[in-house]
């Protein structure tokens, strides 16, 4: 964990306007976070509306499998309409633009056949490259897990074709390394979860996603591009391994938000002295890197002015 950096006390908040001022970019989480799969959580898009307002740098970062025009469309449906942010950077982005590319790191010289684990057979992740998916390991040059059919599928469903490609020592690339994800309010296995039963039989992954370092590079190099460095950046999550740890190992401050995935930590606390008690476990959990700040839920904190009630009549 070297390289995170250290907090000394959590800030309890309201809300977003808590810590608005402090910050120009903001790097925001997008399931368990905006939506829980399924709708928009309640405040979600007032506080968008904020930022917006206050020419806020919003970075929607996520370790979906699928490219960006996938999410924006996702979250279009959910009523996050683009206007509300700047820009969505995911991990099927990322290794979209690195298979294409396979030029350097890990994508380099990788191969043209691959073996594809997602969700309800979604090829988007390779679509329009010049990469063929085929169905038997002795055929591919390398594993994509991108997605997983949870909870239709458990884990047990994907170790046959995990124990075929180890046996052929295919580099596996995980674009999106949440081992936990979210679908309507119920916790869910998360792809991380298959690339880390590969590694049991063998398989060598490179994760591409938070809280690895590359893919909060490529949000700095973003920021930076506008003149936002690390300093006036923060990051906002639902989960320590991803969303806090990365943040910090990158030196920007970080909030967690309790409803995501670990809301049942947090569940029967009666007042600000038991949140805290909560919170102390969670550090412990992971390593002692604590988030500057706590919310309940992305939503403003404050009350809306007219002008809002009037945009979102139009």
């Amino acid at each position: 964990m070297s390289g995170a950096s250290k907090v000394s006390k959590t800030k309890f908040c309201v809300g977003i306007s808590d810590i608005s001022d402090s910050y120009t970019g903001f790097i925001i989480d997008q399931w368990g976070v905006l939506h829980d799969g399924v709708k928009a959580y309640d405040g979600v898009i007032e506080c968008l509306v904020e930022l917006k307002e206050r020419h806020k740098y919003v970075i929607i970062l996520s370790n979906s499998g699928k490219r960006a025009q996938a999410n924006e469309e996702r979250l279009n449906d959910l009523g996050v309409t683009s206007d509300l942010y700047s820009k969505i950077i995911t991990s099927g982005e990322v290794t979209w633009q690195g298979l294409n590319d396979q030029s350097e790191g890990y994508f380099k010289d990788i191969g043209k056949k691959c073996i594809l684990i997602s969700r309800g057979n979604d090829r988007t992740i390779v679509e329009n490259l010049d990469v063929e998916v085929v169905e038997n390991p002795k055929d591919a040059d390398f594993l994509i897990i991108s997605g997983s059919d949870a909870p239709n599928k458990i884990l047990e469903d994907y170790e046959p074709l995990l124990k075929e490609s180890a046996r052929y020592n295919l580099k596996a690339i995980c674009a999106n390394p949440d081992s936990l994800g979210i679908m309507g309010g119920k916790n869910i296995m998360g792809p991380g979860t298959i690339a880390a039963r590969y590694k049991d039989f063998g398989g060598i992954v490179e994760y591409i996603g938070k809280p690895h370092q590359p893919i909060f590079q490529h949000c700095i190099k973003l920021l930076q591009s506008k003149d936002i460095y690390p300093g006036q950046t923060v990051m906002i999550g639902d989960t320590m391994a991803h969303d806090i740890l990365g943040g910090s190992l990158v030196n920007i401050d970080t909030c967690l938000v309790k409803r995501g995935l670990h809301s049942s930590v947090f569940e029967g606390c009666e007042d600000l002295s038991d949140v805290d008690k909560s919170l102390e476990i969670l550090v412990r959990q992971y390593n002692n890197i604590r988030p500057n700040y706590l919310v309940d839920d992305l939503v403003w904190g404050k009350a809306l002015p007219d002008r809002k009630h009037k945009r979102r009549e139009v």
